[in-house]
């Protein structure tokens, strides 16, 4: 058995001054701004740059084991303070940097970061290019990275991943690596934002040596002018955003010819959307998947299995054991839904920050997200719904009593229920139904829409507004969400 030493070990910092010293002009990161221009780093530029960023974190006192949040747009320099904070051997977090004040507080009570870089430290970052760009290696951070989310009440919380920062060439493998063999370096283009798990997990693509194509702003038709221009060879995306892509007029006519493989997931993914990335792609090239950011499993399939699976998620990869359980914890048999329990080898390398408590977790490791789903007899995975209540729009996830707590601080909505509707494009879009304070005078669409924003992400606020003279609540003031869906036509 090979053990390794001290010497072996990496940082994921020291990793990115390797890659500067092995391949100083190849080009690293590639960023579109919103104003169309691009900018572009080598490898040796993209180390000078994370160790400048660095040196200014630590006169802003970030220390090792620090947790820093980052709150910045898709950018060169937003990739490049990930790597400066592993560089000081703190803990990176991004967040959203177009929350309310009201949001943003919340989320950055938890993440308790020792520094906070904002869109508005924009000079400050500037500035920094003037500091020493030399080498700058810290020791390891304790923990890979922290990401955002939303707990089943609506309060925020932290996903704090418990394995240190430390490089291993295995995390870097394409993940369609059990399926075919990918030419490296890849070209990755991240379509999404880093805050978001597909997003962050672009990273491990950077920290192997791939190169790295990101936009500020999701937009379809730069999307494909991107692939054409620097023959992007990767794509991870939401179902929303393949369905934005294969809308385009004209795609079927665009080089996509330098795509070795497009994954979707986040959510699942309407069969008629698969039929149609196969056509525009074909197949063989066509990957969906299904896990969460807890790191409890995955399950993945190629779209010619998909064929003969449809609806289905997948089986386990990568080593993940899927587990249909009842209410009792007790499995049950294929074709019966359950609740969907996962065990990886990754399973458990993960903490909850902000009270919220851990995943249900059985006797022999397996875990659950709350998920329910059943299997076929061949151990393909379907998911029969999401999170109990969770609203899954565009690949985020929206759970409605945040949604609500906020609308119901409007002074003229006495009780408001949020759920999930089918919509073509979004795949659920958030409806909110409301109660007046008065039914003679009550609030319409727009201003209920206008004050959900001033509280709420964007993509949180409620897409279509109802008025009812009264919500159907028990004599306990519980609601049926799947009924009211139903009579909403699901």
């Amino acid at each position: 058995m090979n053990v390794a030493t001290a010497e072996d070990v990496i940082s994921y910092g020291g990793r990115l001054a390797v890659l500067a010293a092995e391949r100083p002009d190849d080009t690293a990161v590639v960023a579109l701004a919103l104003d169309g221009s691009e900018t572009a780093l080598t490898w040796a530029q993209f180390e000078r740059r994370a160790n400048q960023i660095g040196r200014a974190m630590a006169e802003r006192s970030v220390v090792p084991g620090d947790r820093v949040a980052l709150a910045l747009p898709n950018s060169c320099d937003a990739v490049a303070a990930i790597f400066a904070t592993w560089k000081l051997g703190a803990v990176p977090v991004p967040v959203r940097w177009d929350l309310p004040d009201w949001e943003r507080g919340r989320i950055l009570e938890v993440v308790d970061a020792a520094l906070v870089v904002g869109t508005e430290d924009h000079d400050w970052l500037a500035a920094s290019t003037s500091l020493d760009d030399g080498p700058l290696d810290g020791p390891v951070s304790p923990h890979t990275h922290g990401i955002c989310s939303s707990g089943s009440t609506g309060l925020p919380k932290m996903i704090l991943m418990e394995n240190p920062a430390v490089w291993n060439p295995e995390i870097g493998k394409p993940f369609v690596e059990g399926w075919k063999e990918v030419p490296r370096p890849q070209t990755v283009l991240m379509a999404t934002t880093l805050y978001h798990t597909n997003g962050f997990a672009t990273m491990l693509n950077v920290l192997a040596g791939d190169t790295l194509v990101t936009l500020e702003k999701f937009d379809a038709a730069r999307i494909v002018d991107l692939v054409e221009r620097h023959r992007v060879t990767t794509i991870t995306a939401t179902p929303t955003m393949l369905q934005r892509i294969v809308d385009l007029p004209g795609v079927d006519d665009r080089d996509l010819s330098s795509l070795e493989w497009v994954l979707q997931g986040a959510a699942v993914i309407p069969p008629s959307l698969v039929h149609r990335v196969i056509e525009l792609i074909g197949a063989e090239r066509f990957f969906m998947a299904y896990g969460m950011t807890e790191g409890l499993g995955l399950t993945a399939l190629r779209a010619d299995e998909w064929l003969t699976h449809q609806g289905s998620v997948g089986r386990g990869y990568r080593g993940t054991e899927v587990r249909i359980a009842d209410a009792s914890g007790e499995p049950v048999p294929s074709g019966e839904i359950g609740e969907i329990y996962l065990r990886s080898p990754m399973s458990g390398m993960y903490r909850y920050v902000g009270g919220a408590p851990p995943l249900p977790t059985t006797d022999d490791g397996f875990s659950t997200a709350g998920d329910m789903g059943w299997m076929d007899e061949d151990g393909y995975l379907y998911i029969a719904d999401r999170r109990v209540d969770m609203i899954i729009t565009g690949g985020a996830n929206v759970f409605p009593a945040e949604v609500e707590s906020a609308l119901v601080e409007h002074p003229e909505i006495v009780d408001v229920v949020v759920i999930g509707l089918s919509d073509p494009e979004w795949g659920r879009r958030v409806h909110a139904i409301v109660e007046p304070r008065d039914s003679s005078a009550p609030p319409d669409a727009a201003e209920v829409i206008a004050f959900a924003k001033t509280r709420l992400a964007a993509y949180k606020v409620p897409k279509s507004v109802e008025v009812v003279e009264r919500i159907p609540r028990s004599a306990s003031t519980k609601i049926s969400r799947a009924a009211l869906i139903a009579e909403r036509g699901g």
